[in-house]
């Protein structure tokens, strides 16, 4: 079978009082939380229904303008590219999210309903006074990273990963995750840097109908692959850099997740360091390409401080542990070597 059978290992019996946050992190696997958000005023209202999930959704609307992605019915929910991989299947618009949830409403009923999408918005900024019953209380365990909200019809979020740690709740409506470890990015085909659906570079792969004479690797991935269905109140634990496929399986969806590092704030995102080295490094011969993959090895990726080791304190700068003053040091160096 073209598509991943191997099931999420699973937690019971889970809730924000009793989330086991120091054992999901010390695993770096990915959990499915049953019912961790089972209590959620969301959660409850969607279990309703879908129109109460709305109005729940509308009584916290604070009118601020937010940003959606609109495309048709022939695009079936699926975030993507055009057939040449240029622009984008779908268009995005500042709107009020207000509007977006009536559209939602009025297509609920259609077998081909246009796609329509509330992506990463930041919950505090347009749901004033949502999270008073909607909050996993990440404080409490000495984080607090702001929530975000998604919204939307049958969407999928093509497979992609991200550099936080996540955990993703299912308040309204039911998604399938489908994971996969760091490793299987040379199996999953990702497409563009730029322009992408979602500020990353995603799978070109269609899970619905994967093409293997295209993508022959991608047989690797499924094998690697984990999947879990999961419904109002379950949540998903997607640890650092794991590529993601979510699919809305219902008419209306509706989930809020909270992203996270356990790096310093002052460490600037590897993107940067990945776009340099696409520019600095990618296009050199092979040779030379060899010599500063053991260079970085011996400075980045290997025992961090080893290069530093046989240098007194006082003499390693770089090499030495990384502080928020030396952070900025180094920025505004870069800024200026760039700049030349």
């Amino acid at each position: 079978m073209n598509r991943v059978t191997r099931p999420i290992p699973e937690l019971t019996g889970c809730s924000p009082e009793r989330l086991p946050l120091a054992d999901l992190l010390a695993g770096k696997q990915p959990r499915v939380l049953r019912g961790l958000v089972s209590e959620w005023g969301i959660t409850r209202a969607g279990l309703r229904s879908d129109a109460d999930a709305i109005d729940y959704l509308r009584s916290f609307y604070n009118g601020r303008v937010i940003s959606a992605s609109f495309g048709g019915p022939e695009i079936a929910g699926r975030l993507f590219y055009n057939e040449d991989f240029t622009q984008l299947n779908f268009a995005s618009r500042r709107t009020r999210l207000d509007e977006v949830l009536e559209q939602i409403q009025r297509h609920l009923a259609d077998e081909r309903p246009p796609t329509m999408y509330v992506g990463s918005t930041v919950i505090d900024s347009c749901l004033p006074g949502f999270r008073q019953d909607n909050d996993l209380g990440l404080a409490g365990h000495g984080i607090d990273p702001p929530p975000a909200i998604w919204i939307g019809n049958r969407t999928i979020a093509s497979c992609h990963y991200d550099a936080p740690n996540n955990i993703a709740c299912c308040v309204v409506g039911r998604r399938r995750f489908t994971l996969f470890p760091p490793d299987q990015i040379f199996n999953l085909y990702p497409g563009p840097l730029d322009p992408t659906p979602g500020g990353q570079a995603i799978s070109l792969v269609d899970f619905a109908n994967p093409d293997l004479e295209r993508f022959p690797a991608f047989r690797t991935a499924l094998e690697a692959g984990m999947t879990a269905e999961v419904g109002p109140g379950d949540a998903v634990f997607i640890p650092s850099m794991w590529w993601h496929h979510v699919q809305g399986l219902s008419a209306f969806n509706t989930l809020v997740n909270y992203w996270w590092s356990t790096s310093p704030a002052y460490l600037p995102t590897p993107m940067h360091a990945l776009y340099h080295a696409i520019w600095a490094v990618r296009d050199r011969p092979e040779s030379e390409k060899r010599a500063w993959r053991d260079v970085f090895e011996y400075y980045v990726f290997g025992d961090g401080a080893r290069a530093g080791a046989h240098l007194p304190a006082q003499a390693r700068g770089l090499l030495g542990p990384i502080d928020e003053n030396q952070a900025r040091q180094i920025r505004a160096m870069l800024i200026n070597k760039l700049n030349r």
